[in-house]
Protein backbone atom coordinates (compact mmCIF):
# COMPACT_ATOMS: atom_id res chain seq x y z
CA UNK A 1 0.00 0.00 0.00
CA UNK A 2 3.22 2.84 1.16
CA UNK A 3 4.71 1.93 -2.40
CA UNK A 4 1.72 2.60 -4.23
CA UNK A 5 0.77 5.88 -2.66
CA UNK A 6 4.35 6.48 -3.50
CA UNK A 7 3.69 5.55 -6.80
CA UNK A 8 0.57 7.84 -7.33
CA UNK A 9 2.74 10.81 -5.87
CA UNK A 10 5.69 9.99 -8.37
CA UNK A 11 3.26 9.88 -11.58
CA UNK A 12 1.54 12.90 -10.35
CA UNK A 13 4.75 15.32 -10.08
CA UNK A 14 5.71 13.73 -13.43
CA UNK A 15 2.28 14.79 -14.89
CA UNK A 16 3.08 18.38 -13.51
CA UNK A 17 6.76 18.20 -15.25
CA UNK A 18 5.72 17.39 -18.48
CA UNK A 19 2.09 19.10 -18.76
CA UNK A 20 2.22 21.93 -16.33
CA UNK A 21 5.70 23.04 -16.17
CA UNK A 22 4.65 25.90 -14.71
CA UNK A 23 4.14 24.11 -11.66
CA UNK A 24 7.67 22.69 -11.71
CA UNK A 25 8.59 24.32 -8.55
CA UNK A 26 6.30 22.39 -7.18
CA UNK A 27 7.63 19.07 -8.05
CA UNK A 28 10.96 20.41 -7.39
CA UNK A 29 10.37 20.67 -4.04
CA UNK A 30 8.59 16.93 -3.74
CA UNK A 31 11.59 15.79 -5.31
CA UNK A 32 14.05 17.21 -2.81
CA UNK A 33 12.29 15.70 -0.16
CA UNK A 34 12.59 12.79 -1.86
CA UNK A 35 15.14 9.64 0.03
CA UNK A 36 18.08 8.41 -2.58
CA UNK A 37 15.74 5.02 -3.28
CA UNK A 38 13.02 7.25 -3.89
CA UNK A 39 14.40 9.39 -5.96
CA UNK A 40 16.17 6.62 -8.16
CA UNK A 41 12.39 4.95 -8.10
CA UNK A 42 11.06 8.41 -9.54
CA UNK A 43 13.93 8.13 -12.09
CA UNK A 44 12.82 4.86 -13.20
CA UNK A 45 9.36 5.91 -13.16
CA UNK A 46 9.99 8.86 -15.62
CA UNK A 47 12.34 6.02 -18.03
CA UNK A 48 9.42 3.81 -17.86
CA UNK A 49 6.71 6.37 -18.89
CA UNK A 50 9.46 7.72 -21.53
CA UNK A 51 9.59 11.24 -20.30
CA UNK A 52 12.95 11.69 -18.53
CA UNK A 53 14.10 14.36 -20.73
CA UNK A 54 10.64 16.56 -20.95
CA UNK A 55 10.84 16.15 -17.35
CA UNK A 56 14.00 16.32 -15.48
CA UNK A 57 14.81 19.24 -17.75
CA UNK A 58 12.01 21.62 -16.11
CA UNK A 59 12.96 19.85 -12.89
CA UNK A 60 17.14 21.28 -13.04
CA UNK A 61 15.73 24.62 -14.59
CA UNK A 62 13.58 24.90 -11.51
CA UNK A 63 16.30 23.49 -8.51
CA UNK A 64 18.40 25.76 -10.10
CA UNK A 65 15.97 28.74 -9.49
CA UNK A 66 15.36 27.06 -6.17
CA UNK A 67 19.18 26.63 -5.16
CA UNK A 68 18.53 23.11 -4.54
CA UNK A 69 21.65 21.61 -5.61
CA UNK A 70 21.32 18.22 -5.06
CA UNK A 71 18.12 17.93 -7.12
CA UNK A 72 20.02 19.97 -9.90
CA UNK A 73 22.78 17.44 -9.79
CA UNK A 74 20.14 14.09 -9.95
CA UNK A 75 18.62 15.81 -12.99
CA UNK A 76 21.85 16.89 -14.99
CA UNK A 77 23.46 13.35 -14.47
CA UNK A 78 20.14 11.90 -15.39
CA UNK A 79 19.74 13.96 -18.60
CA UNK A 80 23.10 13.51 -19.49
CA UNK A 81 23.06 9.42 -19.65
CA UNK A 82 19.58 9.98 -21.60
CA UNK A 83 20.89 12.34 -24.08
CA UNK A 84 24.02 9.65 -24.83
CA UNK A 85 21.76 6.83 -24.96
CA UNK A 86 19.26 8.78 -27.71
CA UNK A 87 22.02 9.67 -29.96
CA UNK A 88 23.25 5.67 -30.06
CA UNK A 89 19.87 4.57 -30.79
CA UNK A 90 19.40 7.19 -33.57
CA UNK A 91 22.03 6.32 -34.84
CA UNK A 92 21.34 2.89 -35.16
CA UNK A 93 17.73 3.43 -35.94
CA UNK A 94 19.34 5.44 -39.12
CA UNK A 95 21.40 2.31 -40.26
CA UNK A 96 18.90 -0.08 -40.09
CA UNK A 97 16.76 1.79 -41.86
CA UNK A 98 19.02 2.33 -44.45
CA UNK A 99 19.56 -1.40 -44.93
CA UNK A 100 16.00 -2.22 -44.77
CA UNK A 101 15.32 -0.61 -47.30
CA UNK A 102 18.08 -0.98 -49.72
CA UNK A 103 17.70 -4.63 -49.63
CA UNK A 104 14.00 -4.19 -50.58
CA UNK A 105 12.40 -3.59 -47.44
CA UNK A 106 10.22 -0.72 -47.42
CA UNK A 107 9.75 0.69 -43.47
CA UNK A 108 8.09 2.90 -41.47
CA UNK A 109 9.25 3.59 -37.80
CA UNK A 110 6.33 3.82 -35.32
CA UNK A 111 6.24 5.13 -31.94
CA UNK A 112 9.53 5.22 -31.74
CA UNK A 113 10.04 9.31 -32.67
CA UNK A 114 7.02 10.07 -31.35
CA UNK A 115 8.46 10.86 -27.78
CA UNK A 116 10.91 13.43 -28.92
CA UNK A 117 12.79 14.37 -27.30
CA UNK A 118 12.46 11.13 -25.48
CA UNK A 119 12.77 7.85 -26.79
CA UNK A 120 11.82 4.76 -26.31
CA UNK A 121 13.15 1.73 -24.62
CA UNK A 122 13.11 -0.29 -28.24
CA UNK A 123 12.93 0.57 -31.76
CA UNK A 124 9.85 -0.41 -32.94
CA UNK A 125 9.69 -0.81 -37.22
CA UNK A 126 6.86 -1.85 -39.36
CA UNK A 127 7.37 -3.48 -43.02
CA UNK A 128 5.19 -5.31 -45.23
CA UNK A 129 8.12 -7.15 -46.74
CA UNK A 130 8.89 -10.83 -46.50
CA UNK A 131 9.33 -11.97 -43.22
CA UNK A 132 12.04 -14.59 -43.91
CA UNK A 133 14.00 -11.64 -45.81
CA UNK A 134 13.77 -9.16 -42.66
CA UNK A 135 14.83 -12.29 -40.17
CA UNK A 136 17.77 -12.82 -42.77
CA UNK A 137 19.12 -9.37 -42.85
CA UNK A 138 18.87 -9.05 -39.17
CA UNK A 139 20.85 -12.13 -38.59
CA UNK A 140 23.43 -11.58 -41.72
CA UNK A 141 23.95 -7.92 -41.63
CA UNK A 142 23.41 -6.69 -38.11
CA UNK A 143 24.99 -9.93 -36.54
CA UNK A 144 21.42 -9.75 -34.22
CA UNK A 145 20.40 -11.84 -31.92
CA UNK A 146 16.62 -12.94 -32.10
CA UNK A 147 15.15 -12.78 -28.79
CA UNK A 148 12.20 -15.02 -27.51
CA UNK A 149 8.95 -14.95 -29.23
CA UNK A 150 5.78 -14.93 -27.34
CA UNK A 151 2.36 -17.08 -28.20
CA UNK A 152 1.54 -13.21 -28.63
CA UNK A 153 4.56 -12.16 -30.79
CA UNK A 154 3.77 -15.21 -33.31
CA UNK A 155 0.04 -14.00 -33.59
CA UNK A 156 1.07 -10.34 -34.01
CA UNK A 157 3.46 -11.42 -36.68
CA UNK A 158 6.07 -9.75 -34.83
CA UNK A 159 9.88 -10.34 -33.92
CA UNK A 160 12.90 -8.74 -31.53
CA UNK A 161 15.99 -8.58 -31.77
CA UNK A 162 19.36 -7.50 -29.64
CA UNK A 163 22.72 -6.00 -31.42
CA UNK A 164 25.61 -5.62 -29.93
CA UNK A 165 26.05 -2.04 -28.67
CA UNK A 166 22.70 -1.03 -28.90
CA UNK A 167 20.78 -0.74 -25.64
CA UNK A 168 17.25 -0.59 -26.81
CA UNK A 169 15.69 -3.75 -28.40
CA UNK A 170 14.89 -3.77 -32.09
CA UNK A 171 10.60 -4.95 -32.58
CA UNK A 172 9.10 -5.27 -36.12
CA UNK A 173 6.00 -5.93 -37.06
CA UNK A 174 5.77 -7.57 -40.68
CA UNK A 175 2.90 -7.65 -42.45
CA UNK A 176 0.03 -7.36 -39.75
CA UNK A 177 -1.12 -4.96 -36.87
CA UNK A 178 -2.98 -5.41 -33.97
CA UNK A 179 -2.60 -7.78 -30.70
CA UNK A 180 -3.36 -11.22 -33.00
CA UNK A 181 -2.03 -9.72 -36.00
CA UNK A 182 -5.95 -9.35 -37.24
CA UNK A 183 -5.31 -5.74 -39.38
CA UNK A 184 -3.26 -6.38 -42.91
CA UNK A 185 -5.23 -3.41 -44.66
CA UNK A 186 -4.70 -1.37 -41.37
CA UNK A 187 -1.06 -1.86 -41.36
CA UNK A 188 -0.89 -1.81 -45.05
CA UNK A 189 -1.75 2.06 -44.43
CA UNK A 190 1.27 2.75 -42.70
CA UNK A 191 3.66 1.70 -45.16
CA UNK A 192 1.35 3.36 -47.97
CA UNK A 193 0.96 6.69 -46.07
CA UNK A 194 4.24 7.29 -44.96
CA UNK A 195 6.32 10.50 -44.72
CA UNK A 196 9.58 12.13 -43.99
CA UNK A 197 10.52 13.27 -40.55
CA UNK A 198 13.52 14.99 -39.64
CA UNK A 199 15.36 14.06 -35.90
CA UNK A 200 19.15 15.60 -35.16
CA UNK A 201 20.38 15.55 -38.78
CA UNK A 202 18.67 12.57 -39.11
CA UNK A 203 15.64 11.49 -41.66
CA UNK A 204 13.47 8.54 -41.01
CA UNK A 205 9.93 7.64 -42.66
CA UNK A 206 6.87 7.99 -40.23
CA UNK A 207 3.45 6.71 -40.68
CA UNK A 208 1.19 9.59 -40.93
CA UNK A 209 -0.58 11.55 -37.64
CA UNK A 210 -3.78 9.53 -38.49
CA UNK A 211 -1.87 5.88 -38.22
CA UNK A 212 -0.01 7.25 -35.42
CA UNK A 213 -3.30 8.00 -33.37
CA UNK A 214 -4.37 4.55 -34.72
CA UNK A 215 -1.46 2.78 -33.20
CA UNK A 216 -1.63 4.11 -29.83
CA UNK A 217 -5.28 2.79 -29.76
CA UNK A 218 -4.35 -0.36 -30.79
CA UNK A 219 -1.85 -0.79 -28.11
CA UNK A 220 -3.57 1.42 -25.14
CA UNK A 221 -7.22 0.20 -26.00
CA UNK A 222 -6.74 -3.38 -26.98
CA UNK A 223 -3.63 -4.60 -25.75
CA UNK A 224 -1.61 -3.18 -22.85
CA UNK A 225 -4.89 -1.85 -21.26
CA UNK A 226 -2.72 0.97 -19.90
CA UNK A 227 -1.76 4.51 -20.22
CA UNK A 228 1.92 6.30 -20.22
CA UNK A 229 2.40 9.92 -19.31
CA UNK A 230 4.19 9.82 -23.01
CA UNK A 231 1.28 8.44 -24.90
CA UNK A 232 -0.70 11.61 -23.62
CA UNK A 233 1.89 14.17 -23.91
CA UNK A 234 2.74 12.89 -27.33
CA UNK A 235 -0.62 12.31 -28.57
CA UNK A 236 -1.74 15.87 -27.19
CA UNK A 237 1.33 17.67 -28.83
CA UNK A 238 0.55 16.37 -32.53
CA UNK A 239 -3.25 16.98 -32.28
CA UNK A 240 -2.54 20.82 -30.85
CA UNK A 241 0.24 20.63 -33.93
CA UNK A 242 -2.97 21.20 -36.41
CA UNK A 243 -1.87 18.04 -38.90
CA UNK A 244 -4.83 15.34 -37.71
CA UNK A 245 -7.04 14.59 -40.92
CA UNK A 246 -9.83 13.74 -38.68
CA UNK A 247 -11.47 12.51 -41.94
CA UNK A 248 -8.83 10.13 -42.46
CA UNK A 249 -8.18 9.16 -39.01
CA UNK A 250 -12.33 7.95 -39.28
CA UNK A 251 -11.44 6.07 -42.84
CA UNK A 252 -7.80 4.26 -40.29
CA UNK A 253 -9.80 3.45 -37.70
CA UNK A 254 -13.55 2.03 -39.69
CA UNK A 255 -11.03 0.35 -41.54
CA UNK A 256 -10.31 -1.87 -38.24
CA UNK A 257 -13.13 -1.59 -37.02
CA UNK A 258 -12.07 0.44 -34.02
CA UNK A 259 -13.57 3.41 -34.18
CA UNK A 260 -15.36 3.90 -30.50
CA UNK A 261 -11.55 2.49 -29.36
CA UNK A 262 -10.08 5.89 -30.61
CA UNK A 263 -12.57 8.21 -29.64
CA UNK A 264 -12.44 6.72 -26.28
CA UNK A 265 -8.26 6.92 -26.50
CA UNK A 266 -8.74 10.69 -27.40
CA UNK A 267 -11.30 11.83 -24.68
CA UNK A 268 -9.01 10.52 -22.16
CA UNK A 269 -6.14 11.73 -23.40
CA UNK A 270 -7.93 15.15 -23.32
CA UNK A 271 -9.62 14.84 -20.06
CA UNK A 272 -6.43 13.98 -18.33
CA UNK A 273 -4.33 17.31 -19.67
CA UNK A 274 -7.25 19.40 -18.47
CA UNK A 275 -6.78 17.85 -15.01
CA UNK A 276 -2.92 19.12 -14.67
CA UNK A 277 -2.98 22.54 -17.17
CA UNK A 278 -6.98 23.44 -16.98
CA UNK A 279 -7.83 23.18 -20.80
CA UNK A 280 -8.35 19.85 -22.60
CA UNK A 281 -8.12 19.33 -26.64
CA UNK A 282 -10.56 20.60 -29.00
CA UNK A 283 -11.87 17.38 -29.90
CA UNK A 284 -14.53 17.30 -32.78
CA UNK A 285 -17.74 16.70 -31.65
CA UNK A 286 -17.79 13.39 -33.62
CA UNK A 287 -14.91 12.08 -31.35
CA UNK A 288 -16.19 13.20 -28.21
CA UNK A 289 -20.13 11.85 -29.02
CA UNK A 290 -18.34 8.64 -29.82
CA UNK A 291 -16.32 8.11 -27.08
CA UNK A 292 -18.40 5.80 -24.04
CA UNK A 293 -15.51 6.51 -21.29
CA UNK A 294 -12.89 8.80 -20.55
CA UNK A 295 -9.92 9.45 -17.61
CA UNK A 296 -12.46 8.29 -15.49
CA UNK A 297 -11.47 4.88 -16.09
CA UNK A 298 -7.80 5.44 -15.25
CA UNK A 299 -6.22 4.71 -11.75
CA UNK A 300 -2.34 4.71 -11.07
CA UNK A 301 -1.56 0.71 -10.11
CA UNK A 302 2.05 -0.80 -10.38
CA UNK A 303 3.56 1.60 -12.38
CA UNK A 304 1.54 2.90 -14.86
CA UNK A 305 -2.25 4.73 -15.45
CA UNK A 306 -4.44 1.38 -15.51
CA UNK A 307 -7.77 0.95 -17.97
CA UNK A 308 -10.59 -0.14 -16.00
CA UNK A 309 -11.91 -1.91 -19.12
CA UNK A 310 -15.21 -4.05 -17.43
CA UNK A 311 -17.73 -3.45 -18.90
CA UNK A 312 -16.22 -0.97 -21.97
CA UNK A 313 -13.73 -2.95 -22.94
CA UNK A 314 -15.76 -5.45 -23.80
CA UNK A 315 -17.94 -3.91 -25.92
CA UNK A 316 -14.51 -2.28 -27.54
CA UNK A 317 -13.23 -5.88 -28.00
CA UNK A 318 -17.15 -7.18 -28.96
CA UNK A 319 -17.41 -4.55 -31.70
CA UNK A 320 -14.02 -4.83 -33.35
CA UNK A 321 -14.57 -8.46 -33.83
CA UNK A 322 -18.35 -7.92 -35.07
CA UNK A 323 -16.34 -5.69 -37.93
CA UNK A 324 -14.35 -8.11 -39.14
CA UNK A 325 -16.55 -10.88 -39.07
CA UNK A 326 -19.37 -8.42 -41.04
CA UNK A 327 -17.07 -7.37 -43.82
CA UNK A 328 -15.68 -11.26 -44.31
CA UNK A 329 -12.39 -11.50 -43.00
CA UNK A 330 -12.61 -14.72 -41.79
CA UNK A 331 -8.18 -15.39 -40.63
CA UNK A 332 -8.87 -11.44 -39.02
CA UNK A 333 -12.03 -12.80 -37.30
CA UNK A 334 -10.23 -16.64 -36.17
CA UNK A 335 -7.03 -14.50 -35.10
CA UNK A 336 -9.21 -12.22 -33.03
CA UNK A 337 -11.39 -14.79 -31.56
CA UNK A 338 -7.86 -16.51 -29.80
CA UNK A 339 -7.22 -13.31 -27.53
CA UNK A 340 -9.86 -14.37 -24.72
CA UNK A 341 -8.88 -17.75 -23.99
CA UNK A 342 -4.98 -16.48 -24.18
CA UNK A 343 -5.82 -14.14 -21.99
CA UNK A 344 -7.58 -16.50 -19.34
CA UNK A 345 -4.39 -18.14 -19.51
CA UNK A 346 -1.92 -14.92 -19.20
CA UNK A 347 -4.23 -14.75 -15.65
CA UNK A 348 -3.55 -17.99 -14.73
CA UNK A 349 0.08 -17.70 -15.25
CA UNK A 350 -0.25 -14.71 -13.60
CA UNK A 351 -1.69 -15.59 -10.28
CA UNK A 352 0.72 -18.97 -10.18
CA UNK A 353 4.00 -17.84 -11.85
CA UNK A 354 3.96 -13.48 -10.88
CA UNK A 355 4.19 -13.25 -14.79
CA UNK A 356 2.65 -13.07 -18.39
CA UNK A 357 5.36 -13.25 -20.04
CA UNK A 358 5.59 -16.12 -21.87
CA UNK A 359 1.97 -15.30 -23.43
CA UNK A 360 2.26 -11.66 -24.32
Amino acid sequence: MERNLEVKAHLHNLSLLVMSPVRAAEACAYVAGLSLEARTHFLKLADAHHVVIRALEPLEQAAVAARAGEVAQFAHAALGREHARIANGLKFLSEICRELEADGCPIAVMKTLDHWPDFGNDLDLITMADERLVQNIFLHKFHGRPLTRTIGDYLAHKRSFALEGLQQEVEIHVGRLGQAGEHIELARRFLDRRMPVEFNGYTFLSPAPEERIVVGTLQRMYRHLYFRICDIADMARMIESGCVDYKELRAAADLGGIWDGVAAYLRIISEYLRDYRGTGLDLPQEVLTSASFGAEKLSARGRFLHLRVLPHGFALYANQLAHLARNGNVPGTARLSLLPPLAGVAALAYAVAGSSDRIW
